[in-house]
């Protein structure tokens, strides 16, 4: 049995995985918000970081811990989750981000994490300790939230192309040029709020579980949330540009309209998706929402080939983290 002092160190070391966790999340998904005004030159690379991590950390006075909530007590069955599960899904969850990082190939942080805890779970207990409410409203994002993103991103194009169809092309590119930085706040707003309060989800799973706090508790500690939206605000500064490059220049090509587009319809996904508490991939959606925009001026403008590509990355995501995770279980009960 675990002595106090040992399960305290254990749990200090825990929680300061899952905020390394949270800082690579933004610095892996920083081209998620940023990638749009950077390839259309709005923003330098430098300016746009700072940019995105400011909305990144403000996202914490506008949002209700809904997507916290879901991840720290809906996912998982009470009494099932212990320091090893919680080892396991946070080592699924970065292993799986650093491979794809690597390869500038634009997974999901999001499902990596969720992956990751299904695994360790399933190592531990099997799929009985899953609430399969949770788990499938999450899975269901994975097809929901790009093909929403991409309805949105398109429909905005059209409109915005009805709208400006007497304007001149230097005109339209001046005028989003102004208006691709309340699109890229916005999406960035939407990318913190959703993305850092599924690490203080995973937190909160862990304090409920070790008796650090209650599983009644309306919400977590406060140091848990504030340090959670630092990390991912910290991590998108530091950026990602293989990432960038492949969201921003690869899939199509972008004007300021374009990306104003694009940002907007991936806001708004993502607002929606916060508000209902659900966590989703801000990597699926903006990459749905760009794919829209480019398939409205016509299905060449799309690199398809890059998409299929992401496509496929999305697929693995889960699977693949979750068998790390299962392994990183069975590897933490012989260390501690």
């Amino acid at each position: 049995m675990e002595t106090v002092q040992t399960a305290l160190w254990i749990v200090v070391m825990l929680v300061a995985l899952a905020i390394a966790f949270d800082f690579m999340n933004g610095f892996h998904d920083a081209a998620n918000s940023i990638a749009t005004v950077v390839s259309t030159g709005v923003l330098k690379p430098g300016q746009a970081v700072l940019f995105a991590a400011f909305f990144n950390f403000i996202a914490i006075f506008i949002f209700h811990l809904s997507v916290a909530a879901t991840v720290g007590k809906g996912i998982v069955q009470p009494g099932i989750v212990d320091t090893h599960v919680v080892f396991g899904a946070l080592t699924g969850a970065i292993s799986w981000n650093l491979l794809t990082w690597y390869y500038g190939i634009p997974s999901s942080s999001s499902h990596a994490l969720i992956g990751g805890i299904v695994g360790a779970v399933m190592a531990k207990s099997g799929a009985g300790a899953l609430v399969a409410t949770g788990v499938l409203k999450t899975v269901a994002f994975i097809f929901v939230s790009p093909l929403l993103g991409f309805l949105l991103g398109s429909l905005m194009m059209v409109v915005v192309a009805w709208a400006f169809r007497r304007a001149t092309p230097s005109r339209v590119d001046r005028w989003f040029r102004r208006m691709q930085l309340v699109s890229a706040g916005a999406y960035s707003l939407g990318h913190g709020g959703n993305d850092a309060q599924k690490t203080i989800g995973i937190i909160w799973m862990l304090l409920i579980a070790t008796g650090y706090t209650s599983v009644n508790d309306a919400a977590p500690p406060t140091w848990t949330i504030v340090s959670c939206y630092v990390a991912i605000a910290a991590g998108t500064m530091f950026g990602g540009w293989r990432i960038v490059k492949t969201m921003g220049q690869k899939i199509t090509k972008l004007k300021p309209v374009g990306g104003f587009c694009a940002e907007t319809g991936g806001a708004i996904t993502l607002f929606l998706a916060t508000g209902l508490g659900i966590p989703v991939s801000t990597t699926h959606t903006i990459t749905g929402a760009i794919v829209g925009v480019g398939s409205t001026q016509r299905a060449s403008a799309v690199r398809w080939g890059v998409a299929g590509n992401i496509v496929w990355a999305w697929i693995f995501t889960i699977p693949a983290s979750a068998l790390v995770a299962a392994i990183a279980y069975w590897v933490s009960l012989q260390l501690f």
